[in-house]
């Protein structure tokens, strides 16, 4: 007989028996080779791996390249459309009923970017508070170009990174102090974080931001921070002129010369000038409003430094017009009456800021004309655009709406 043979222990086995085996071979080794890929298929990850869209911040001609962005909080389009429900939801305060919600958005407004404004038909006089009642301790300031914030928070800077406390050092952090703060909102982060992951939708978008669906206060504040730090402002007639796009008055170009020398305006050095488009600097300084201070909140609570007694953070002069009330206690309710306190009422205290350089004639002494100009310069850091953006304003719907 031609070709192999298979042997058993007795001698050769017939060819129809070899036949069989061989096929018996074959089938155990096909079994085999599909259970193996069907183990390496199980152990493959059966969903897509977690991936959100990267948000890109066009920075502005004129502007600081640096942002604060944390590493462990990158911007991505799935955070930032997520703190945009956040930030407008008045279900953030952890309640359901109509007298008793509260958002970021109640006391933020866009059209006095980001403030309450002084007309608000609730907070008299510009000064927001909370459910219970309470005020704020401080006026408000803008939410304008917070991304390029280094310094600190709030009026005296006590969120920032220098705070001792890990849960009090950036923009973050700011959701869960407003949520339990008596001046804001009085809620519970527990209660909050389980009402929303009841509520359609919102789960899943937590999930697309985070890579989670279990809902955290902690991922709230991210996703808010997120969309907080896109609103940018850059289109004032100030930005267009540094662009070569349009042209200043008269009034405003002398305006321009006053805010640029310490011999007229001296504005410069706390708002910035040419090389700082924020018009901030983003620091602290006693303005030389008090000669005694009973305020409790200034600078010093942060840094315990008796120099920084009296001193509050140098608000963005962006978008004056719609800002007002101006100063930490919101007390000056014009921008006529900011001029005449920096022109004629400064008044001396031993912790006043070096650069306080009128400080010995209580004032920069400017003639009314010279105020106009000054004043005409101003508005032109107005930037309409930023009030009206609908990338900013109110979502049309929220996630569990029919």
């Amino acid at each position: 007989m031609v070709g192999k043979v298979i042997k058993s222990a007795s001698g050769i086995l017939p060819l129809r028996d070899q036949s069989l085996i061989i096929i018996h071979l074959r089938l155990l080794f096909f079994l085999g080779m599909v259970f193996l890929i069907g183990s390496c298929k199980k152990d493959q990850p059966s969903e897509t791996p977690f991936k959100p869209t990267p948000y890109i911040i066009e920075i502005p001609r004129h502007f600081p390249t640096l942002l604060n962005i944390p590493n462990d909080n990158p911007m991505t389009v799935e955070g930032v459309t997520l703190g945009r429900y956040l930030f407008y939801d008045g279900r953030i305060s952890g309640r359901t009923e109509s007298d008793s919600l509260m958002s970021c958005s109640t006391c933020h407004l866009q059209n006095h970017s980001f403030e309450c404004g002084i007309d608000h038909p609730v907070f008299k006089d510009g000064h927001p508070h909370g459910l219970t009642g309470i005020q704020t301790p401080h006026s408000m300031m803008p939410m304008i170009n917070l991304v390029w914030a280094e310094n600190g928070y709030l009026w005296n800077g006590k969120v920032s990174a220098l705070n001792p406390s890990p849960a009090m050092r950036n923009l973050e952090d700011i959701t869960w102090m407003a949520i339990v703060a008596p001046h804001e909102m009085y809620g519970d982060t527990s209660r909050v974080a389980a009402l929303f992951q009841t509520l359609k939708g919102y789960p899943e978008l937590f999930g697309k931001a985070f890579g989670s669906d279990r809902i955290t206060v902690k991922n709230m504040g991210r996703a808010i921070a997120q969309f907080v730090r896109t609103l940018i402002s850059a289109g004032s007639k100030f930005d267009r002129f540094l662009r070569g796009e349009a042209q200043l008055s008269s009034s405003e170009r002398n305006g321009y010369a006053l805010f640029m020398t310490e011999q007229g305006g001296d504005c410069f050095h706390c708002h910035g000038g040419d090389g700082n488009p924020l018009f901030t600097t983003n620091l602290f300084y006693n303005n030389g409003k008090d000669s005694l201070f009973t305020d409790t909140g200034d600078r010093f609570l942060a840094t315990g430094n008796e120099m920084d007694i009296g001193a509050y953070k140098a608000p963005t002069l962006r978008n004056l017009v719609f800002t007002a009330p101006y100063m930490h206690d919101g007390r000056f309710k014009t921008i006529d009456e900011v001029l005449s306190f920096y022109n004629s009422n400064l008044v001396w205290s031993p912790s006043i800021s070096p650069l306080m350089h009128h400080i010995v004639t209580n004032g920069i002494k400017l003639t009314p004309s010279q105020l106009v100009n000054l004043k005409a310069f101003l508005l032109t850091f107005t930037d309409s655009s930023f009030i009206s953006n609908p990338a900013f304003s109110m979502p049309v719907k929220f996630p569990d709406a029919d």
